[in-house]
């Protein structure tokens, strides 16, 4: 049986239902996160100056090749955190949609940041694990461990029934 713990260090736990709150898109247009609430999904909250700090677990999870239509992925940077312009940042961004064929989105002003109480994220990449109905399943600030990339996986797995 696998269980996840999350850390005090911010406010989000496991077990709260998660809020689609207003981002940009990689060209700096008003979007919200697509399938929060009907799919599942991991986000991935990240200060541009770490933005390769959960690549591993975003490679692990590219070579699963997930149902995209129980599954996805997202991320989100932070780009109040770094002292990279907004447009270097943006370019990084539809680099790495291309490369993930997921959706990136930004932060320009904490909005997300301060609605799901991440707290500081300042060099952080968060990873959040959301079930279909939008319930938070796994929480983690940090870069992800072997081992917690693979519990990590498993809990997607069972959380889509694959």
């Amino acid at each position: 049986m696998l269980v996840f713990m999350t850390t005090s260090v911010f406010g989000i736990q496991v077990g709260e239902k998660m809020k689609n709150l207003p981002v940009k898109d990689s060209n700096d247009n008003p979007a919200s996160i697509p399938g929060l609430g009907s799919k599942v999904l991991t986000v991935f909250y990240t200060d541009p100056d770490v933005k390769d700090q959960n690549d591993p677990f975003a490679d692990m999870l590219k070579k699963e090749n997930l149902d995209k239509s129980k599954y996805n992925g997202v991320g989100i940077a932070n780009l109040k955190d770094t002292w990279k312009p907004n447009s270097v940042i943006r370019m990084v961004v539809r680099s790495k949609e291309a490369k993930y064929n997921s959706k990136i989105f930004t932060d320009p002003s904490y909005i997300v940041k301060d609605g799901w109480n991440l707290g500081d994220c300042d060099g952080q990449s968060v990873v959040i694990i959301v079930d279909k109905s939008g319930v938070v399943k796994y929480v983690k600030k940090g870069a992800l461990n072997e081992n917690e990339r693979k519990e990590a996986l498993a809990l997607i797995k069972k959380l889509i029934g694959s």
